[in-house]
């Protein structure tokens, strides 16, 4: 018996060991991503030569190029990235349904309407010129995400609410999160309808999604923030693990089904939230990231958490290379690069069936 409970021991190590590596993989993959996004544009330097920059031995075009402008995109879309990958894999775990994320039940378009009310209505972002042209510039912080975040929570009260007190299924759940996505677009557009040309231009800027306009102050708020709701997410592994055989069997285990759903779906959605103030709509990534390494990793979110993370800030990071380098010296916006990546994958998570699961 010994012998068998070792050789178990034994195999449960290595599985375990499996799954570090590919963590591990991933996190290697994204510093390698990284350099190459601040390597690749429409002045391609060399990989040396990026090295030599960041350690200080750049020339004065160099340090223009990497720290002025590669830099803040890069690590933008590291941290927005992993922030949107974490919170679909949360989303879609706590609700059970593997085609949540903030895109697709009205969280980001929800957020997106209230970032909106307070760039027109109450002055919180207008349109300047910056290096590589015109950029929403983010005048008042701090009322934008505020009005991200209550638009954000309008959507979050809305499905919980449904997921709960009407039972809905997870295709239904969908449905209704494409309803108030229709919703929220509507209302941003009479709000463009009445507003003043500049204002307008920095709505529609800003739905584009755009991570060139962020710097040393905005980045930072974002990652203090999703390493915060990181930290939470972390501490409740086990909890989600334990909702992954339905609400019964979790409770059995002592969790709090409740306080667990509406935690993380207010957590997710300050996330979402603080994340679309800043950089504008990013649709998908946290849809996809989740799929990408649930495979290989499989459901335990003490691996899927941070592997759906960094699968997120990779597929962004690429994303937004792409979106610099297909037309050069034009970018493209990122969030159109995202959708065209993403709608496939969300077509065949429906046409496979498994949001039946």
């Amino acid at each position: 018996m010994d012998g068998k409970n070792a050789v178990k021991g034994r195999e449960y190590h290595e599985f375990i060991a499996k799954k570090r590596l590919f963590v591990f993989a991933l996190a290697v993959a994204l510093v390698l991503v990284f350099l190459m996004a601040v390597a690749l544009g429409s002045s391609s330097l060399p990989l040396g030569r990026v090295l030599a920059t960041l350690f200080g031995q750049g020339e004065k075009q160099e340090n223009i190029i990497v720290w002025n402008l590669r830099l803040p995109r890069a690590a933008t879309a590291v941290v927005a990235g992993f922030g949107l990958g974490m919170t679909g894999c949360v989303m879609q775990g706590i609700l059970r349904n593997p085609l949540a994320s903030a895109s697709t039940i009205g969280v980001s378009q929800g957020a997106a309407f209230g970032a909106a009310f307070a760039i027109i209505v109450l002055g919180g972002g207008m349109m300047a010129a910056g290096t590589t042209g015109a950029q929403l510039s983010v005048t008042n912080p701090a009322i934008t995400t505020i009005c991200a975040f209550a638009g954000s929570m309008v959507s979050t009260v809305f499905i919980v609410g449904m997921s709960r007190f009407k039972r809905m299924g997870p295709g239904l759940l969908i449905l209704a999160g494409t309803a108030l996505s229709a919703l929220f677009s509507a209302g941003t557009t009479l709000m463009e309808y009445f507003a003043d040309d500049v204002r307008v231009a920095a709505v529609v800027y800003w739905t584009f999604g755009d991570i060139g306009s962020t710097f040393c102050k905005e980045i930072a708020m974002m990652a203090v923030v999703v390493l915060l709701i990181g930290v939470y997410f972390r501490l409740n592994c086990w909890n989600y693990n334990a909702m992954q055989g339905g609400a019964d069997t979790a409770k059995g285990l002592g969790v709090s089904t409740d306080r667990i759903l509406i935690c993380g779906m207010v957590a997710g959605s300050f996330c979402a939230a603080v994340i679309v103030s800043y950089i504008g709509i990013i649709n998908f990534v946290g849809l996809i990231a989740p799929h990408m390494v649930r495979r290989f990793v499989g459901t335990d979110y003490r691996f899927l958490l941070p592997a759906s993370g960094l699968a997120g800030a990779i597929l962004l990071l690429l994303s937004d290379t792409a979106a610099r380098i297909l037309v050069a010296p034009i970018v493209l916006p990122i969030g159109a690069i995202t959708s065209m990546l993403g709608a496939p994958v969300f077509l065949w998570i429906i046409l496979k069936g498994r949001w039946r699961q």
